[in-house]
């Protein structure tokens, strides 16, 4: 055993929500060394006895004070580059949480803080370690993951109209979408949506019908995303 060393193993999570119409990734603020002060994605070390998945949630509970993950979780990645963190060689298996608006977390554990920050605001190196990168690899598998899956559901409420759904695939994507075509393939594809068997009530415009999440787990055709349109740009 002397000739493989251990190393420590960690979880971090891209948690990304839509909140008044812009794409938010929940953030913790480091309170302890390496990086005191930094933005970095939640997470922390994997317990010895501990499955990941576990250890994922329990991550994002203590970090942050929000519930178990109602939206959709999967693993994203794994990152072993050997000098990503400066208190020896630590791999880290990296999760993609899609969630419907949440309220503002409340930080624990070894955070000082933890906030829901829009995703067009980040800069380059802004973040602790290399979750940068990180970063950019959950946006985009959660970008392609809205082409070919019914996925972008997971950021609305159970109940949703088809206009909320298009905000959702306009924030995440960055574009604009014509509404009719987007309705006609929303409601045209299989397994897509389901009617909820009511519609929204309100004082302004007329009643729009609402669905829940259809029984499909891949879209056939794919929503094709379109390239970003020039008054909103790709965050």
């Amino acid at each position: 055993m002397t000739d493989y060393p251990p190393f420590a193993v960690t979880v971090d999570l891209v948690v990304l929500t839509v909140r008044a119409d812009e794409l938010h990734l929940l953030l913790v603020r480091r309170g302890i060394p390496p990086d005191e002060g930094r933005w970095a994605l939640p997470g922390g070390f994997v317990g010895i006895d501990e499955d990941l998945p576990d250890a994922a949630v329990r991550e994002l509970t203590e970090e942050t004070g929000l519930p178990e993950p109602a939206g959709h979780l999967e693993q994203l990645g794994t990152y072993g580059r050997p000098d990503r963190d400066p208190r020896g060689r630590v791999v880290t298996v990296a999760w993609l949480a899609l969630l419907p608006d949440l309220p503002t977390p409340v930080a624990g554990s070894d955070a000082a803080s933890a906030d829901w920050v829009p995703v067009a605001r980040l800069t380059p190196g802004q973040l602790a370690f290399d979750h940068d990168r990180i970063v950019a690899d959950g946006l985009e598998r959660a970008r392609a993951k809205l082409e070919y899956t019914p996925l972008a559901s997971a950021f609305c409420p159970p109940e949703f109209t088809v206009a909320q759904l298009r905000a959702v695939y306009e924030t995440v994507w960055g574009t604009r979408l014509d509404p009719r075509n987007f309705h006609r393939k929303v409601t045209g594809t299989p397994g897509f949506v389901s009617p909820a068997g009511r519609a929204t009530e309100g004082d302004r415009g007329r009643p729009a019908q609402l669905f829940r999440r259809g029984p499909a787990t891949r879209l056939h055709p794919p929503m094709l995303r379109p390239e970003p349109t020039a008054d909103r740009p790709e965050p």
